[in-house]
């Protein structure tokens, strides 16, 4: 499994567009093949900063939605949006305590 988490800061008046932007995404990018798990986080301290945190089966899945017309649409939207290039992470769980 692979985790990709992506931080973006954006510009505090575009929240709103932001928020419905993935609002009306969010449930096709869960239900893309392969993603396992989708959340939204906010920053605690900094409202403008949030992140995408998402599991999927394989890197091949994650692959296939970056290339897909789905993430080409939300990404050149939301891109705009940005006060701060976005930060993406991809991670592998070694250790994991439930």
């Amino acid at each position: 499994m692979l985790i990709r988490i992506v931080r973006m800061t954006f510009k505090p008046e575009e929240l709103d567009n932001f928020l419905k932007l993935f609002d009306s995404k969010k449930e096709k990018i869960r239900a893309f093949p392969g993603c396992r798990h989708l959340e939204l986080w906010q920053d605690h301290e900094s409202k403008n900063v949030f992140s995408t945190y998402s599991h999927w089966d394989a890197d091949e899945d994650l692959q296939n939605y970056r290339n897909s017309e789905l993430f080409r649409d939300l990404w050149s939207k939301t891109k705009i949006l940005f006060s701060e290039k976005a930060i993406a992470y991809s991670n592998e769980v070694v250790v994991k305590l439930d």
